[in-house]
């Protein structure tokens, strides 16, 4: 028997595959899969200054009051599920969740859905993308 053989045999033993599954549970588990669509920065705009879509800031304080999309509305991420009510007069218009990269904006996101908001998206890249692509925004100190 060729030794490749020999060793594609040996190395899977019932520990080994084990080991295998376990690390690719592992790996998997930190991921999350979102059924959230996203929106772009410059499709958020425009949704947002034709008054079709409201942005929810799911951001802390202190990054807020650094800089923040003039008109957005603020919660923070952990904040958003006690705070629907807040919300609750837009559970049917669109809802642009935004973060600082995307990642919060996601979790809020799928928070919304679950709580019945029909057509809810995440801004991809947040507010990082917002500003590459030179969409205004409100900056602490007026910079």
């Amino acid at each position: 028997m060729p030794a490749i053989e020999k060793y594609r045999l040996s190395s899977w033993t019932p520990h080994g595959l084990f080991s295998a599954l376990f690390a690719i549970f592992i790996l998997l588990a930190g991921c999350t899969l979102s059924n959230v669509p996203t929106i772009s920065p410059k499709e958020a705009s425009a949704m947002f200054v034709e008054n079709k879509a409201i942005i929810v800031d799911v951001r802390e304080d202190s990054e807020w009051n650094e800089q923040h999309i003039e008109g957005a509305i603020h919660i923070p991420l952990s904040q958003v599920a006690s705070r629907l009510g807040e919300l609750a007069q837009y559970k049917n218009s669109t809802v642009i969740t935004q973060c600082r990269s995307g990642s919060r904006s996601d979790k809020a996101a799928s928070t919304l859905q679950k709580a019945g908001f029909s057509q809810v998206y995440s801004m991809d890249g947040g507010i990082v993308a917002w500003d590459k692509d030179g969409l205004g925004t409100v900056k602490q100190g007026g910079r």
